[in-house]
């Protein structure tokens, strides 16, 4: 595929413990708008979300907020954003944030983190869509996550396909390329005939 034009960021609401998670996010988003990327993402002003916000406005970037109306009533709704689209439920965040974006970038988080990007995944196993899914390992946090993943081929619960068609690393470099080469792996070919047993 050529390279992505709207980058779905999923991210931690805290910035972390180390300051190295900011400073690569911070980075990560001036990448982004240097390359042009419009960044989505969850709108909020707080933790690393802010922060790729923040990188990417200030370098020029175009920034699309997608949060829940309840959340912008507690006034943690970033206030500079291009365009902020206000939804009434969690569903419809992630929804419409899938339908705004053509690849998707885990980076350090929490719960709805890995809520959100394992949904991606989920829908590319079916086929919904086949688009990159990646997790940038910020000082090794995704390690474990990596590992528990190739356990899950192992033990046959995921198709080797399907985990190859996943990226992790710590390279920002090699990270966007691999979004410009991706073809869409074997993450979508879990479901047909021979998936169902009478």
């Amino acid at each position: 595929m050529p390279q992505p034009t709207s980058l779905c960021v999923y991210c931690g609401s805290s910035p972390g413990k180390h300051p190295e998670y900011t400073e690569q996010a911070r980075a990560f988003g001036a990448e982004m708008a240097r390359r042009g990327i419009a960044l989505v993402y969850g709108g909020g002003k707080v933790g690393l979300m802010g922060v790729v916000a923040g990188a990417v406005l200030a370098s020029g970037g175009k920034v699309i907020g997608v949060i829940p109306r309840q959340l912008v009533e507690l006034e943690v709704a970033h206030p500079g954003l291009s365009e902020l689209v206000v939804v009434e439920t969690m569903h419809q965040r992630k929804t419409r944030m899938y339908e705004l974006s053509d690849a998707f970038v885990a980076l350090p988080g929490g719960f709805g983190t890995m809520d959100e990007m394992f949904e991606m995944l989920t829908w590319a196993q079916l086929g919904l869509h086949r688009y990159p899914c990646a997790f940038f390992d910020m000082r090794g946090y995704y390690n474990q996550l990596r590992t528990m993943m190739d356990h899950m081929v192992n033990e046959g619960f995921v198709q080797s396909g399907q985990r190859e068609s996943v990226w992790f690393g710590n390279s920002m470099p090699a990270l966007f390329d691999w979004m410009e080469s991706y073809d869409g792996g074997n993450a979508s070919r879990v479901i047909g005939p021979s998936s169902i047993e009478a």
